[in-house]
């Protein structure tokens, strides 16, 4: 099994599509079918269901994907490493985020980095925190900073950067806007907005109300800080969410009420990375910065 075929075949099941992980890897269509079957002759399964418009995983492309990345990573991270040994730093850096996690200047971080060390090419994912961790785990990221709380999964480790609580944010005409501090029971028939599943607020959110037995709808599901903020200040719900959040500046005019036991909920924000020996130098020189 040569390795260019993995890396063909990572590039389709990512792209879905052979033109465009073509025009990605800057080879011609024709030789990447043909390096894709020839994957499939050697491993006697079909890796991809071909459309017109789309190609999709089959079952066997599945469980092919997430070895073929980590494969792939380890060869990157070896190459690396000897470069690393030479002085040098050069290859891919592939970074994950969450959107607006506290403790990281992102942008600043990265241009800092590139600043130091042009040789090596970046490359940025931003989804939420579940998403990412199972990238780590796959092979597919060298760091993601992300807010999810509780163990780390199986090959993934978490190195904390900051903390905050969970507030209630709410239109100035709502109820609850001249509230001191309010009781989560007291939010069990209200409206809310709220991020979608995999962010590390939506998981700590969901988990806090299940904890404190109470149920809630949450009636409008975005993907951005954004949407979710304005979605607030036109009143069509509240929403729970960290206090950095509650800070930035597209929400100015909306009300912050604190939460009763929030020391119990804290939004942890962290860097989330592959096992000490599969770092890469990359990673480790960039997480450096942030000391």
């Amino acid at each position: 099994m040569e390795l260019r075929h993995l890396e063909h075949f990572v590039a389709v099941a990512e792209e879905h599509h052979f033109t465009r992980a073509a025009e990605r890897l800057m080879i011609s269509q024709s030789g990447l079918s043909a390096s894709v079957r020839a994957l499939e002759q050697e491993l006697g399964a079909p890796l991809f269901v071909r459309s017109t418009r789309s190609v999709e995983l089959t079952a066997a492309g599945e469980a092919l994907l997430t070895e073929a990345s980590r494969a792939l990573s380890s060869v990157r991270a070896a190459k690396e490493a000897v470069d690393a040994v030479q002085g040098l730093m050069r290859g891919v850096l592939t970074i994950g985020t969450e959107q607006c996690v506290a403790g990281v200047d992102l942008p600043a971080l990265l241009a800092r980095f590139r600043s130091r060390h042009p040789g090596v090419e970046i490359r940025l994912r931003q989804a939420g925190s579940a998403a990412l961790v199972q990238d780590i785990t796959a092979g597919r990221l060298d760091v993601a900073f992300t807010a999810l709380c509780g163990e780390a999964p199986e090959g993934v480790r978490f190195q904390p950067l900051t903390r905050a609580p969970m507030v209630v944010l709410c239109h100035p005409d709502h109820p609850l806007a001249g509230a001191g501090k309010v009781d989560w029971d007291e939010l069990g028939g209200e409206v809310f907005v709220d991020f979608q599943p995999d962010w590390g607020a939506r998981g700590l959110s969901d988990r806090a109300f299940a904890a404190n037995l109470v149920h809630r709808r949450v009636a409008l599901e975005v993907n951005d800080v954004h949407s979710l903020i304005d979605l607030v200040h036109h009143g069509l719900g509240i929403a729970v969410v960290p206090l950095p959040i509650a800070r930035k500046e597209h929400a100015a005019g909306l009300c912050t009420v604190d939460l009763v036991g929030a020391e119990d909920h804290q939004w942890e924000v962290s860097a989330a990375l592959p096992k000490e020996d599969r770092v890469s130098p990359a990673a480790r020189t960039l997480l450096s910065y942030l000391h």
